[in-house]
């Protein structure tokens, strides 16, 4: 199975919307209330280490939903 990073499939999200990370980051910001740099996230996605919530935040953000699909009942 090819298992793509979670940061490049944040970066291709982001880059449908025209967006870049550190705008991403900003956001984040605004949404936490609280300082978050694009370095920060950068790492965070990088090391796979990003809370849940804020992958739902940045979602939410890039007008993306995240949807768990119930794999026995696709077939």
């Amino acid at each position: 199975m090819n298992e793509k990073s979670i940061i490049n499939e944040i970066k291709i999200l982001a880059m449908d919307r025209d967006m870049t990370l550190t705008r991403v980051a900003e956001l984040l910001s605004q949404k936490l209330n609280k300082k978050y740099s694009m370095n920060n996230l950068s790492q965070k996605l990088r090391k796979e280490t990003i809370p849940y919530k804020e992958i739902k935040l940045i979602a939410e953000i890039l007008d993306y939903d995240i949807r768990f699909i119930d794999k026995k009942r696709m077939h």
